[in-house]
């Protein structure tokens, strides 16, 4: 039923995600329109200087900002409770604008060593060479936080769940600590998507996606995005964001627009085959160790069960049999297949130490958990029986 105040309570995410930030050209199209233009023209010469004065609003060029991509970060600015937006090319793009624009050289990082193999690369050796001091911790020890902060600490950086092992950092905590000590908090948060973990309400500062993942989730396009509160976009990162031009094609924004309407339901299907192969997996005697945020196990489950809304559509294990075992399986099975993408509608299996965690060197892999007979399931939303009879076959065969 109705209420007085029901016209202004925010659409919840399912809905959201079908009608959120959604501009209808004069011809009413039902799907959101495809503006494939690099620039836009003014009824005169004063109207273009007030557009780039901002004093009328309007767009100026593709690069800053373009009618298809700005629905694209309206949809995510109300599916992740933030302020604003920017879109970006691939999640890289992300990670790397949202890194660079924080910091200058003199300053420092402390980020959770259980990162993606770019996100490492970034921190320590382009944010290195201008100048800028990171130091790596354990990210689920709060204590390793709080003793590597520094006078010149600016932020700190994190994933949660973690590719791959799929550790879960407490968001709440370490945001307190970053806080403490003057510094904001930047959580890649694509492992959980934003369906299942709501970093900027556990205190996080920024929120970067990989918007290649599940957001897109069909194996299409490439994209990221960057949310925050106004000020932070404005006075951080808009000035880098327009110069430097790392912003997301309009053609690919269309289609990520396309991926969010189904994106509840790609997760939840996702996740519920993640369960079930997870629990399969644990009862078979030729896994030596199973990571899902939804079990009990999980060494985090304290943690997850705080800040997460679900479980995750990722699945670590490891075979026995090391990296033989580990390839035996992956050609083995017929419905997975074998990819280092993640967060799509088809199961893709990855084997970390020889692709996604390839550039770390043995030593870091043993010490984040990256044994040679770990493989990284993505599920996807095929019949959850279909995937079970898979995976049953390959370990015959592994």
């Amino acid at each position: 039923m109705l209420t007085t105040n029901d016209e202004h309570r925010p659409l919840r995410p399912a809905t959201s995600l079908v009608h959120g930030g959604t501009m209808r050209s004069p011809f009413g199209e039902t799907s959101e329109a495809l503006f494939l233009t690099q620039g836009f023209v003014y009824e005169t010469a004063e109207a273009a200087e007030r557009r780039f004065k901002g004093e009328e609003p309007g767009f100026v060029y593709s690069r800053y900002a373009n009618p298809t991509t700005r629905m694209f970060e309206e949809r995510m600015i109300a599916l992740e409770g933030a302020e604003d937006a920017r879109a970006t090319a691939s999640g890289m793009a992300a990670v790397s604008a949202a890194l660079q624009c924080s910091v200058k050289a003199g300053d420092h990082v402390v980020a959770a060593r259980a990162l993606f193999g770019s996100c490492r690369y970034i921190i320590e050796t382009v944010l290195g060479r201008a100048g800028v001091a990171s130091t790596l911790v354990d990210g689920r020890d709060l204590d390793q936080w709080r003793a590597a902060v520094r006078p010149e600490t600016k932020v700190f950086f994190l994933e949660s769940p973690t590719n791959p092992t799929l550790e879960v950092v407490d968001i709440a905590a370490v945001a307190e600590i970053a806080h403490a000590a003057g510094a904001i908090l930047i959580v890649d948060n694509v492992f959980a998507t934003p369906l299942q973990q709501k970093p900027l309400e556990l205190g996080a500062d920024v929120v970067v996606y990989s918007a290649t993942k599940h957001i897109d989730g069909q194996g299409r396009c490439l994209g990221g995005v960057i949310l925050s509160n106004q000020t932070w976009i404005d006075e951080t990162l808009q000035d880098f964001f327009r110069h430097t031009g790392p912003s997301l094609s309009p053609f690919n924004a269309w289609t990520l627009l396309k991926g969010l309407e189904t994106l509840p339901l790609r997760v939840a299907q996702q996740s519920a085959n993640a369960a079930r192969l997870a629990d399969f997996l644990a009862a078979s005697p030729k896994v030596a160790r199973v990571l899902y945020p939804g079990r009990a196990d999980h060494p985090d489950a304290a943690v997850i069960a705080r800040q997460m809304k679900g479980g995750s559509t990722l699945v670590a294990f490891e075979l026995a049999g090391g990296k033989e075992a580990a390839f035996r399986l992956s050609n083995a099975l017929r419905i997975v297949k074998i990819s280092n993408n993640l967060g799509d509608a088809k199961s893709l299996i990855t084997h970390p130490a020889t692709t996604t965690h390839k550039s770390l060197t043995e030593e870091a892999r043993a010490e984040l958990g990256i044994g040679p007979g770990l493989l990284r399931l993505s599920a996807g939303i095929e019949d959850g029986e279909d995937l079970l009879e898979d995976f049953e076959r390959a370990l015959r065969l592994a």
